[in-house]
């Protein structure tokens, strides 16, 4: 499953708000490249790669950054509509969120 396997309704079901924030996991490692990022979960064996858009994305929300203020970077620096770019954002996370590869970090 990709981010965009996730429906609107499906993306919508987690609640996410442009002020949460989430937390990498204990049992999840991340390793950035020039083309891509691979996030492993260390529990399960799994890993995912992340295009450089979602490479981004992660690497801020890692970081603490709330998901409004990914999705205005994002915009920023790939010129997305603020619209899409903060679809794209809730996307992606509620994907890593499934799969267990973010937390949220604080009730939003």
């Amino acid at each position: 499953m990709t981010a965009s396997d996730l429906t609107g309704q499906e993306v919508d079901a987690f609640g996410l708000r442009p002020s949460l924030r989430v937390r990498v996991p204990e049992h999840v490692v991340y390793r950035a490249f020039p083309e891509q990022s691979v996030v492993l979960n260390l529990d399960r064996g799994d890993y995912h790669g992340l295009n450089r858009s979602a490479s981004v994305a992660f690497a801020l929300l890692a970081d603490g950054e709330t998901l409004g203020t990914v999705a205005q970077a994002l915009s920023e620096r790939y010129r997305l509509s603020s619209e899409l770019a903060q679809a794209d954002v809730s996307r992606l996370c509620a994907s890593l969120l499934e799969r267990g590869l973010l937390e949220r970090a604080e009730p939003d």
